[in-house]
């Protein structure tokens, strides 16, 4: 019985030996048959198309299909975007130091970084940059332009700028730098007791901002921390590893990595003592918040080591490494999927299985899988990391969005500015009654023009009631309340003042103190930190939320 038993399973597995080598030797003749495939259809292509083949054109628009056809993160990079790509992986560049953007045509300075060349030299906010040593950037994008301003440290560029106000453009002559975009744009106190740190992205040096601000926050007499990783994409997965011990003990597992190449799988670990590993912790979240941001978002949810308040994040459970092709191009690929300490993938999307059309769906709440923190608390895989205490988002109104689009908060905050020569510090600063009203009459001869969701569907209903032959029957009645809307809307800057004035006032803000001005202006009017600091100033409260129930 033995003997036959052992025999049978001999030759079992010599058959799936032989199936395996089968099935790989048949998958490379597949790769193969259809590269000579497709090089002999560009070849044919590119030999009697009627009209001239682009080759480098053709080919990266079959790069990008098949890629497409895997997920979006799989990407070509060719020679021509490799610096653009460091910058993004190292935030290192060397540049004037300023973010430019396109208004009205117009090539705009929308942020200068504070003590960067273009800070030094007097740029502001609002400034029309009309030419780069002596070419002319009108009709240009902001890539084109922004190629222009980049270039080697030390090295001169020149620009023709147009300030807000001004007749005649002045010269303004900068050395380029290394510029160095910050992973923490802000660390400040909220008030005695709670400071606050926003962290944007996971660049080179990351962890170590995010241990200076905490270090700085401590030493300004913090007791508590909110940890703002709103919006924030990720990066480098090593400075989300090295961000998280910043908080949790050495030794303590991070994150796993696991795909098909199992010689990459890879456990890594907390290797030095934390900062600090008991200050109560908010960390703040949002639905764009991804990848790297929540990897330290779900290690402090499954060590119970801070409440999460805000929106359910994005859901980006993969990692990508980047691979040499020839030619100086590369090609960032998905190598495998992460897992935090309570063995949870936060994955949302399935792209390894798509529907029949090519598309693809997100994983169903009633298939996510529940695991528990260490503290016994139960969370779930399968589509981002769930806040311990969900904020609703703030939905601004049509007008308030629509000021905003057509650009008339920043074209003010412009007019503002060189009307004022000093304004009280951003966390203090409120607009007037007459000042608001200013506002409102600067907008009296602009386009507000906006469709309302009840005017939409209004057309709706009329649009139908003319198919069904009945609109004459409902005419008077959708006219009464189109007139009704339309009176409304008349009165909307005044109806939703308190949203337009806090939008304004940031805006204005940024004018005097630049990005760390933007960010203090909102402190009074954001949901997400006024719950941080409703949760932070109480407790027994902080401590059920990192309770199992």
């Amino acid at each position: 019985m033995y003997k036959k038993s052992l025999a049978g399973l001999l030759i079992g597995t010599l058959a799936i030996g032989l199936f395996s080598f089968k099935t790989e030797s048949e998958r490379y003749f597949e790769i193969a048959k259809n590269l000579d495939v497709f090089a002999t259809l560009f070849k044919e292509v590119n030999t009697f198309y009627v009209d001239d083949v682009p080759p480098a054109q053709i080919m990266r628009t079959g790069i990008d299909a098949m890629l497409k056809a895997l997920d979006p993160y799989t990407t070509y990079i060719p020679e021509d975007d490799i610096e653009d790509f460091r910058t993004m992986t190292t935030g290192q560049y060397g540049g004037i130091g300023a973010v430019i953007g396109s208004r009205d045509g117009k090539v705009v300075v929308q942020m200068p970084y504070e003590n960067s060349p273009a800070h030094k030299a007097g740029l502001a906010i609002g400034d029309e940059i009309l030419k780069v040593n002596g070419v002319a950037v009108t009709g240009k994008n902001t890539d084109e332009v922004s190629k222009l301003l980049k270039g080697q440290a030390n090295t001169t560029v020149k620009l023709e700028v147009l300030s807000y106000g001004q007749n005649k453009p002045r010269h303004v002559e900068l050395v380029r730098a290394n510029i160095m975009v910050e992973n923490v744009p802000y660390y400040g106190m909220l008030d005695k007791e709670i400071g606050y740190f926003q962290l944007s992205g996971f660049t080179v040096d990351a962890a170590k901002e995010v241990k200076l601000a905490v270090q700085k926050l401590k030493e300004q007499g913090a007791q508590k921390i909110i940890f703002d990783l709103r919006d924030n994409p990720g990066g480098l997965l090593h400075e989300a590893v090295n961000i998280s011990n910043v908080f949790v003990e050495k030794g303590a597992d991070i994150v796993s990595t696991k795909g098909r190449v199992k010689e990459w799988n890879k456990t890594y670990k907390a290797l030095d003592e934390p900062l600090d590993k008991s200050i109560p912790l908010v960390i703040l979240t949002s639905s764009r918040s991804a990848s790297a941001s929540e990897i330290v978002a779900g290690v402090m949810q499954d060590y119970d080591r801070a409440v999460l308040v805000g929106e359910r994040t994005f859901g980006k459970g993969l990692v990508q490494a980047t691979r040499p092709l020839s030619y100086n191009s590369q090609l960032k690929v998905t190598t495998a999927k992460y897992y935090i300490p309570s063995g949870r993938c936060i994955q949302a999307i399935d792209y390894a299985h798509p529907n029949e059309d090519g598309s693809v769906g997100k994983i169903p709440d009633s298939l996510r899988v529940a695991f528990k923190t260490a503290g016994g608390r139960v969370v779930y895989d399968g589509g981002g990391v769930s806040p311990d205490v969900e904020v609703d988002q703030k939905e601004f109104s049509e007008i308030t969005k629509t000021i905003a689009a057509k650009g008339y908060f920043f074209a003010y905050a412009n007019k503002y500015k060189a009307e004022h020569a000093k304004i009280p510090a951003a966390k203090e600063f409120k607009l007037t009654e007459s000042e608001y009203q200013k506002f409102v009459s600067f907008l009296a001869n602009k386009d507000l023009s906006y469709t309302t969701a009840i005017e939409s569907e209004l057309e709706d209903v009329a649009e139908k009631a003319k198919d069904g032959k009945h609109y004459d029957d409902i005419q008077a009645e959708l006219e009464t309340i189109r007139k009704k809307v339309s009176h409304n809307k008349a009165n909307d800057l005044m109806r939703f003042k308190a949203e337009i004035q806090e939008v304004l006032e940031a805006e204005i803000a940024s004018r005097y103190y630049l990005r760390k001005g933007y960010i203090e202006s909102t402190f009074d009017d954001d949901p997400d930190i006024l719950m941080a600091k409703q949760v932070l100033s109480d407790p027994q409260k902080y401590s059920a939320y990192l309770k199992a129930k």
